[in-house]
């Protein structure tokens, strides 16, 4: 698998915060913040990342159901919420992880830093104290960076995902470029933008689509791009 390079991530206006990476496998995080806090969010990182490679080990199937899987009140908080993402969303668990890991380092973090951006291979999870723009990465769309997405304090925290059809190499059995997704919380964001993605196979999906993920409980807006066309739903203010 080759890499590709994530120059998205220098999409994200918040210049003033300070910035470091954090990589733990397969795990990638970019994170800003008011000061440098990569021992604490290294820290957070290891400890979900044990709590779901534990749980994988026990049970296998999390890793690999394409399914929603039954709840299970006795596993770790961050599971908890996977499977119920995953049940909304009806997708397998597995499917919200990126976004899973960028909430839960990203509440740790908030009780040392008023300001949090954490972004894991294009889902976001997002608290300032400032306006910040966002700009979609959509592969080869003619579209890719030519809208962003407007979010305010007063929504914040919240979660921002996207999934594509035509980038990266997370599993999608769609063809949109790019299916972005708000939601406060971004395990639900994560789940849902997979779910979505996987309904649009051309641009004559898009309007069914979006009709179709705002239903999905916890989705507060919905963004579909696919090629030259690109529509929106929901919470969701574009600059």
């Amino acid at each position: 698998m080759s890499y590709q390079e994530r120059t998205y991530r220098n999409r994200v206006s918040q210049n003033s915060l300070t910035s470091f990476r954090l990589c733990v496998r397969e795990t990638d995080l970019l994170i800003r913040c008011d000061t440098d806090l990569s021992h604490k969010a290294l820290e957070s990182v290891y400890a979900y990342r044990g709590s779901i490679e534990s749980y994988i080990r026990m049970h296998p199937d999390f890793l690999t159901s394409l399914a929603p899987r039954h709840d299970d009140d006795i596993a770790p908080p961050i599971i908890r919420d996977m499977l119920k993402a995953s049940l909304a969303a009806n997708v397998g668990p597995m499917a919200s992880v990126a976004g899973a890991i960028s909430e839960y380092v990203g509440k740790d973090l908030l009780k040392l830093s008023k300001n949090v951006i954490i972004e894991n291979g294009g889902d976001i999870y997002l608290k300032s104290q400032e306006e910040v723009r966002v700009g979609l990465f959509a592969g080869n769309s003619p579209l890719t960076y030519k809208i962003n997405l407007l979010l305010k304090p007063a929504n914040m925290p919240i979660g921002i995902c996207t999934s594509s059809g035509t980038v990266g190499h997370s599993l999608s059995f769609g063809r949109a470029d790019a299916v972005c997704v708000v939601s406060k919380s971004s395990t639900m964001a994560d789940a849902a933008a997979t779910a979505i993605g996987n309904m649009v196979k051309g641009k004559g999906d898009i309007r069914a689509a979006l009709m179709k993920g705002l239903e999905i409980e916890g989705v507060l807006g919905v963004l579909v791009i696919v090629g030259d066309q690109f529509g929106v739903i929901g919470e969701m203010e574009l600059d």
